[in-house]
């Protein structure tokens, strides 16, 4: 039997600098008015359900900056399909990439342990003598194919067809989608007041998100997204994740912890609204110069940015309506 062997990952480089090379590919994305994690919003044919990135063979979600980096291929490339998988996972799958493709650019963190050295480069130990560990995360590329490049998958590592969605149906959310948001406020208990203005916003000091009439917004999707985009805010109460761009009181528009902390929240809306299937928009681009700054700066805030709104988005989804008392102030207006 013929083996498939000319579809190849990349070639290994010199202690590539992946955090720069991821951040240069999410720049030059910005540079171009193009926010990655944006991507299922910008598709021209909208799935419903789920349109996360996923491991076909473990049904796992991708996280992190790996939801932006696959979304950004899938679109570059053409690829319908959020499955990916590696070229060793579809040859065990009893499938085979395609010869001639090429793989898309992830990454994982793998985590090990260095024995800690002083200020002056000495190694430390306890008062037992043995040595003092402190952990460290190295960085690695995750080389992956989708499943559109490939061949003989089994037809559950494929996926079935997307359905697609028709503009009007992305326009609105459903009833049950609706009720999920809900639960999330309430099981938080975030106040929601609604006043007629231009612009919601989240208020730390009495935790209250004030947003404008749902009538005042062009979709009912964009409502819905905006509400996700105040939660996520929301969740960096001292009293939930207790994040620095909402607990710190000195922070003011402007500020590189003002700008990194809506960074967070529209990533943190973006990964909800595509876990929820919510396709508003939440128009922040007062902020991308701020961001691109920031980024520039340093090559490893795009990836602190990424893990905080994951972690602000999965800690939102996995609230119920026992884990907190219920707000009494958070019916849709």
């Amino acid at each position: 039997m013929k083996k498939h062997t000319s579809a190849r990952r990349a070639p290994k480089t010199e202690r590539a600098d992946l955090y720069q090379q991821v951040t240069d590919k999410i720049v030059a994305a910005l540079e171009k008015g193009t926010a990655p994690w944006r991507k299922p919003w910008r598709a021209a044919q909208k799935r419903a359900g789920n349109c996360l990135p996923a491991n076909a063979t473990t049904g796992k979600a991708y996280s992190g900056i790996n939801i932006p980096l696959l979304w950004m291929a899938a679109e570059e490339r053409g690829f319908s399909s959020d499955r990916w998988l590696t070229f060793r996972q579809a040859q065990l799958a009893g499938g085979h990439v395609r010869p001639g493709e090429t793989c898309s650019l992830a990454v994982i963190f793998k985590p090990f342990e260095v024995q800690a050295e002083d200020k002056q480069g000495a190694k430390l130990t306890n008062d037992d003598g043995n040595p003092v560990m402190e952990s460290r995360t190295m960085l690695r590329p995750l080389q992956l194919f989708n499943t559109q490049q490939c061949d003989g998958l089994p037809a559950a590592l494929s996926g079935e067809p997307a359905t697609l969605m028709t503009e009007e149906e992305a326009e609105t959310v459903s009833v049950p989608v609706m009720n999920r948001v809900m639960e999330i406020v309430n099981a938080s208990g975030v106040a929601v007041n609604f006043l007629e203005q231009n612009r919601a916003y989240y208020r730390p000091v009495v935790d209250q998100i004030v947003m404008p009439t749902s009538g005042q917004f062009f979709t009912e999707a964009d409502y819905w997204s905006t509400l996700l985009h105040e939660l996520v805010h929301a969740s960096g109460h001292q009293k939930r994740l207790n994040r620095e761009g909402i607990t710190l009181s000195t922070r003011k528009f402007g500020d590189p912890v003002y700008a990194f902390e809506e960074l967070i929240a529209e990533m943190g809306s973006a990964f909800l609204c595509a876990e929820l299937g919510v396709y508003g928009e939440v128009q922040h681009e007062s902020y991308v110069s701020g961001w691109l700054k920031a980024l520039k700066e340093d090559k490893r805030e795009l990836f602190r940015a990424c893990r905080q709104a994951r972690e602000a988005s999965e800690f939102l989804l996995t609230l119920t309506t026992d884990s907190q008392a219920l707000s009494t102030a958070s019916k849709v207006a």
